[in-house]
C-alpha cells in the first residue's frame, strides 16, 4: 500500500483514478499531439473536473510523460516475459508477437501517440530511447545468443530483427486505416489481426530451428530411449 501524500488518497483508489485519467489522455494526445492537446479536453473525456486531473498530474507535461511511460513499461515487459532463455525461440516469439498484435488491436491510440512522438524527434523520450531501450535490446541479444548456442535459432542481427518485429506488429495500430482500405473495409476485423499474427509467425519460423532436430545426437538418443 502506498503512503499518503498529504491528503491524497493511497492504494488502489489512486491507481484506479490515475489509470482512468491516463486512458483519456491516450485518446486526446494521440489525436492532437502534445502541443495540440488541452487538459480541459482530457478532463472532458474522462468526465472529471479539470482540477481533479491536475490534482493527480500537476501539469500537461507530467501527464504526457506518464501516458508514454505506462505504454513503454508495458512494451518492455512483454519482451522480457517472452523473449527469455526459458522459452524455445518459436514459442517465445509467438507469445511476444501475439501480445503486440493484441495491444495494437485494443489500444491503437497509445501506439500512435508513441509514433507521433518519434516523428516529432523524440526529444521528450530521448533518455528512454538512448539508454533504457538500448539496454533492453542488449539484454535481448544475450537471449538470442543463448538460443543460437543451443542450436535452436539461426544467427540474426538482433537490433535489426527487433526493428522488424516492432514495425510488423505496431503497424496494425499506426497504419490501421491504410490496412483496412486495402482490405476493403472501414476498419480492421479481429480476423485481420489473427491473419497478421499467422503471417508474421510464418516469416519468423524460418529462423527458428526445431529443438528435436537440432539437438546433439546423444540428446536425441536419450529422447528416443
Amino acid at each position: 500500500m502506498r503512503q499518503k501524500d498529504g491528503n491524497r488518497p493511497a492504494g488502489s483508489l489512486r491507481e484506479n483514478m490515475t489509470g482512468h485519467i491516463l486512458d483519456a489522455a491516450e485518446k486526446v494526445f494521440s489525436c492532437h499531439g502534445f502541443s495540440g492537446a488541452r487538459v480541459d479536453e482530457i478532463a472532458r473525456v474522462c468526465d472529471l473536473p479539470k482540477a481533479n486531473v491536475l490534482y493527480y498530474f500537476s501539469t500537461k507535461e507530467k501527464l504526457y510523460h506518464a501516458t508514454l511511460e505506462r505504454f513503454l513499461d508495458g512494451w518492455l515487459a512483454d519482451a522480457d516475459a517472452w523473449i527469455s532463455e526459458k522459452n524455445r525461440p518459436y514459442d517465445g516469439l509467438l507469445k511476444y508477437v501475439q501480445a503486440k498484435i493484441i495491444f495494437s488491436r485494443r489500444k491503437p491510440e497509445v501506439s500512435r501517440l508513441f509514433m507521433q512522438e518519434l516523428l516529432s524527434g523524440g526529444d521528450r523520450i530521448e533518455d528512454f530511447l538512448r539508454i533504457t531501450l538500448k539496454e533492453h535490446v542488449e539484454r535481448l541479444s544475450d537471449v538470442f545468443r543463448v538460443w543460437q548456442e543451443r542450436g535452436q535459432m539461426k544467427a540474426v542481427n538482433v537490433p535489426h530483427f527487433m526493428f522488424l518485429l516492432w514495425s510488423m506488429t505496431q503497424s496494425y495500430a499506426d497504419m490501421q486505416v491504410q490496412f483496412a482500405a486495402v482490405l476493403g473495409r472501414k476498419k480492421l476485423l479481429k480476423s485481420d489481426y489473427d491473419e497478421g499474427l499467422n503471417t508474421i509467425m510464418q516469416l519468423l519460423s524460418s529462423v527458428c530451428i526445431d529443438e528435436e532436430t537440432s539437438a546433439p545426437e546423444q540428446d536425441r538418443s536419450r529422447a528416443r530411449s
